[in-house]
């Protein structure tokens, strides 16, 4: 089944000379998939120069000078900018000419530009952004990851219910645990609002197994993790930058002396195989759930090897065609 992605070209701190060879890498090991790259042709046009006739004839170019910058204002790419390379790769998804967008750009005008034009599944209030994160026992799904800075317990409900069913999708798992994310395990433990959460969470017949602290995620407690937009930002923020710094610590050590590096070099294949595990860019790829179309959000300041993995997120959730089995199975919760 051939399968077409828009993908915001211009997207990112880098735009076009990552976007494109990255989703290129991907088009030459998915014969099925085809591309339709936004953005400013002049920029786009010389990347495709290296493409077969056949690799040539399954991308095409949606011309537009218009970009959400980085910092623009939500506002301003929901009202002034209506032709931009990420409102036009999302239009194509309204369309049903593409089966997803990806795009590196502009969270908060990714989510409202894709709210706006999209629309949410039935019983689902508000769009969350969900994203795998490694643990010692593989990955787990965290959300809600920065989409809702104010959210209630039905929304956490909610959050919950879609990542069950994205999780099981996606990973074959037939009841992943679903962990509520608090400061503690205790029932006493955590604001009001994570205990009205758990009190729903109880009687919503996930496959709930109440609250995970933050070392419980990365233990692997839970195949679904689920907090407000507030705390998911910060915990993601800070697992990446741990691993920055962790990354950074054992490069000094091993460049401390001359044993050190003896010492380093003997480890290669230990270090390599530690740095990928714990590389962000590995799990680089963020759904916007709950929308009625795929929108997955890269990185912004992801290079080509990262950037191509959000492309395939993208292509398996669009052979799990998850917006449909979450329209299909929460749709009788819209009275919650």
């Amino acid at each position: 089944m051939a399968i077409t992605l828009a993908v915001d070209a211009m997207g990112g701190d880098h735009g076009p000379r990552v976007t494109v060879p990255a989703s290129l890498s991907v088009l030459k090991t998915h014969p099925a998939l085809n591309l339709v790259l936004v953005g400013q042709e002049n920029l786009i046009r010389p990347l495709l120069a290296r493409l077969t006739s056949e690799e040539s004839s399954r991308v095409s170019i949606l011309h537009t000078d218009e970009v959400v910058l980085m910092d623009d204002k939500v506002a301003v790419a929901l009202r002034n900018k209506r032709n931009s390379s990420m409102r036009l790769a999302i239009n194509l998804v309204h369309e049903g000419k593409a089966a997803a967008c990806v795009s590196a750009g502009n969270t908060g005008a990714l989510m409202a530009v894709s709210r706006f034009v999209l629309k949410t599944h039935a019983g689902i209030d508000r769009p969350a952004i969900m994203t795998a994160l490694p643990t010692v026992k593989g990955h787990c799904h965290m959300l809600d990851l920065g989409a809702n800075v104010d959210s209630e317990a039905v929304h956490l409900l909610q959050f919950a219910q879609m990542g069950s069913l994205v999780a099981s999708a996606l990973d074959g798992i037939d009841r992943p645990r679903v962990g509520l994310l608090n400061i503690g395990e205790e029932e006493i433990k955590g604001n009001d609002l994570i205990k009205e959460a758990n009190g729903l969470l109880k009687d919503s017949g996930l496959n709930y197994i109440g609250y995970v602290e933050g070392d419980g995620v990365f233990a692997g407690e839970a195949d679904v993790v689920v907090c407000d937009g507030f705390v998911g930002n910060i915990a993601l923020k800070t697992t990446e930058g741990v691993a920055r710094m962790f990354g950074a610590f054992v490069k000094e050590e091993i460049n401390r002396n001359l044993f050190t590096k003896l010492a380093g070099a003997i480890a290669i294949p230990i270090w390599n195989g530690l740095r990928q595990r714990m590389d962000p860019g590995r799990y680089n790829g963020a759904s916007l759930v709950g929308l009625t179309g795929i929108v997955i959000k890269s990185h912004g300041s992801a290079d080509q090897k990262s950037f191509a993995n959000a492309i395939r997120v993208a292509l398996k959730e669009v052979e799990k065609d998850i917006p449909s089995l979450i329209a299909g199975r929460l749709q009788p919760a819209a009275g919650v």
